[in-house]
């Protein structure tokens, strides 16, 4: 049986595939974290929290960057798991 080669998918890809990006909305923010409103702005305003972009310029409405609140909760699984590896507990 001959090697066959899929009419849409290369067999050997040779480029990559483009990165989708998806804005959140404050609620959709809230549900991932768990977090609430004020401690969401009270950490942005330290730069410990991903900030909201406009999705406007001049407008009210805002959201989140998807990839950035994911990368944040990677970030503080990593700093909790390393920190109870350490003996101690962070309450950040």
């Amino acid at each position: 049986m001959a090697d066959t080669v899929h009419p849409i998918i290369p067999k050997e890809p040779t480029q990559t595939l483009p990165t989708y990006r998806r804005l959140l909305r404050k609620s959709s923010v809230r549900e991932l974290t768990g977090i609430s409103d004020s401690h969401m702005y009270q950490l942005i305003a330290e730069g410990k929290f991903p900030a909201p972009i406009k999705l406007v310029k001049g407008g009210r409405a805002s959201a989140w960057v998807e990839s950035e609140i994911l990368e944040w909760i990677d970030q503080r699984i990593a700093d909790s798991r390393s920190a109870n590896q350490a003996g101690g507990a962070s309450h950040d």
